[in-house]
């Protein structure tokens, strides 16, 4: 007699929504979700069902599981050659390939247990673990994912600069959008995917790119349908090959009237606190300015109103060199009295590198009263690079000031006060 077929939940990413943001794998602490020029996907032997990459997925394509053989998963190279998911077994399928009944009541309570259980014992520290994935209590309410790729909106380029020094390596865009007479509500910390025109080189159309909105929720001009992103023109791979990185090219390239493919809003918790009083201290490198720019021109805004009483700004914001920094000169126009800004440049000639995370060492003093704060909101956001070193930084605060980092950081993240969108 044949023993029964071993059931599993095979977790697999929707290519059809996915935006490629790569938020997944940069979450999943087992390494467990890798990518190539066209899809993400889940390695059936690495996932413990961890659940660690489902929260912060802003499209939900990462929320996906097929009841399957664990002799028949999809492997990797099936999985990138999907255009769209298969459709899930029957149980009559199932049960003609040798499962019973029980099995698959079994599988499904296993994945529970292993959702509620799974760590990774050799992860000394994990930055990401300490990453809320709830917003502010009193963020305003996001809308997302009002259009999809099938369905995407057509927005007019109304503005394209550069915002640091011509000449420099990483040549970088502020692009203004307008959705004329259509409804397009954003918030603070969402993001927009673009969809460049033409196709990839198989012949396929090319996928959406993620890029935060560098605006406030009225507009890039205050109470016009507008928004802005911030666009870092791509001209070499992490290995330093030449490459010329489709969207970010197509963006940069963009001429006033030029007509844009926008699908989203997306993101749901990287939002802003509207209490007042409450304190926001943003800690970026490069375009991941953006969604900083976004909350620091909000609360100009309200500031200019007379109508509410912020709290504290604190902006740490690295880059190589002050030339490559974008919006550095507009940034030198805020008022002291508003925003505290703390630059760190790790290629400035005759000068010793900094980072953010030194900034954030040095400014311990200040860092430790707002931590104790629970109106203090913190917000990460750049290369993936960083983030270790920025949480590990306002642990050393933390801990040199007689805190309990354990408890401080479980409280920002079930609080919605740290939150880490790196890439």
């Amino acid at each position: 007699m044949n023993a029964p077929t071993e059931l599993f939940n095979q977790h697999l990413i929707d290519p059809e929504i996915c935006i490629r943001c790569n938020t997944c794998e940069a979450t999943c602490p087992v390494g467990a979700i890798t990518h190539d020029s066209r899809n993400y996907v889940v390695m059936a032997d690495k996932c413990n069902f961890c659940m660690a990459c489902v929260p912060p997925c802003p499209t939900g394509s990462i929320d996906n599981w097929h009841m399957r053989p664990k002799s028949a998963a999809y492997t990797v190279q099936e999985q990138l050659s999907w255009d769209d998911l298969p459709p899930a077994l029957s149980e009559a399928e199932l049960l003609a390939m040798g499962a019973d009944a029980s099995a698959v009541a079994t599988a499904v309570a296993e994945v529970s247990a292993q959702s509620a259980s799974s760590s990774d014992p050799n992860d000394v520290f994990n930055s990401a673990a300490y990453g809320a994935t709830v917003p502010p209590w009193s963020a305003a309410h996001p809308y997302t994912n009002l259009h999809g790729p099938k369905a995407p909106i057509s927005a007019t380029v109304v503005g394209n600069v550069q915002v640091n020094e011509a000449g420099t390596a990483n040549e970088t865009h502020h692009i203004v959008l307008d959705f004329g007479p259509m409804p397009f509500p954003v918030l603070e910390g969402q993001s927009i995917g673009i969809v460049p025109p033409g196709v990839d080189a198989q012949g396929k159309p090319h996928h959406a790119r993620q890029y935060s909105i560098a605006s406030p929720r009225n507009g890039e001009r205050a109470g016009y349908n507008n928004l802005s992103i911030t666009v870092k023109r791509v001209v070499e791979d992490h290995d330093g090959q030449p490459v010329k990185g489709v969207a970010s090219n197509y963006l940069c390239d963009l001429q006033t009237g030029d007509a844009v493919q926008v699908i989203g809003p997306f993101g749901s918790s990287f939002l802003m606190p509207n209490h007042p009083k409450s304190h926001i201290v943003m800690i970026c490198t490069g375009t991941g300015s953006a969604p900083m720019r976004a909350m620091t021109e909000w609360r100009r805004r309200l500031r200019q109103s007379g109508k509410f009483e912020g709290g504290k700004l604190m902006l740490f914001f690295g880059a190589r060199t002050q030339k490559e920094l974008p919006y550095f000169g507009p940034l030198q126009k805020l008022p002291k009295d508003f925003i505290d800004i703390n630059f760190a440049f790790s290629r400035e000639a005759g000068q010793t590198k900094r980072y953010v995370q030194d900034l954030l060492r040095e400014r311990s003093v200040d860092l430790v009263e707002l931590l104790k704060d629970p109106n203090t909101y913190i917000y990460v956001c750049g290369l993936k690079s960083m983030e270790e070193g920025v949480v590990l930084a306002l642990r050393d605060v933390a801990i040199q000031a007689g805190l309990n980092w354990e408890s401080l950081g479980s409280s920002l993240k079930q609080e919605g006060r740290l939150h880490l969108e790196t890439y």
